[in-house]
């Protein structure tokens, strides 16, 4: 660990928030995929930031992140892109409350994206993602009245999704 690292308080509010009041089996199976896949990309880039990147931790992270390449390719998982430029089209409103996270790496406007799976929201720009950013990203990830909309049976979130599978297979 970097001493007096910034990053390092960033990371450590990430590990102190909790989904204890939440039942994340019924979250949407795609929405949970990419709600973890972002909270997973956080968390290694915010561990780049604060830690070696031959720690354990790191190593760890990575190695899920090799994962999840594959997994991602798998089922309804694939739609999420479009779905999330379908929202910007046809709701813009909801497009703007999705987390930062997935708006600037889903959107094809935007040049963000996972790059060697640190997040990136500018890829020409050398210098890293301001600590603000992270606290940021994190609050609107476990914002309470975004993790509502991700329960598959009564989620707003979860229904046009389900609404745009409808669309998109017919």
């Amino acid at each position: 660990m970097r001493e007096g690292n910034e990053y390092l308080r960033a990371l450590l509010g990430l590990y102190e928030k909790s989904l204890m009041l939440h039942d994340t089996s019924l979250f949407h199976p795609v929405l949970k995929f990419y709600f973890i896949d972002a909270i997973a990309h956080l968390d290694y880039t915010l561990g780049l930031l604060s830690y070696n990147y031959s720690s354990p931790k790191n190593i760890m992270a990575m190695e899920y992140l090799r994962w999840r390449i594959d997994e991602e390719k798998k089922g309804d998982r694939t739609l999420f892109v479009e779905f999330v430029n379908w929202l910007k089209e046809k709701d813009f409103s909801r497009f703007e409350r999705l987390p930062t996270i997935w708006r600037a790496v889903y959107d094809r406007e935007s040049p963000a994206g996972y790059r060697s799976f640190r997040l990136v929201l500018d890829p020409d720009s050398r210098s890293p993602l301001p600590m603000g950013f992270f606290v940021m990203a994190i609050d609107e990830l476990f914002d309470n009245e975004f993790i509502k909309s991700l329960y598959e049976d009564e989620g707003s979130l979860s229904r046009l999704f389900e609404e745009f599978k409808a669309h998109h297979s017919a």
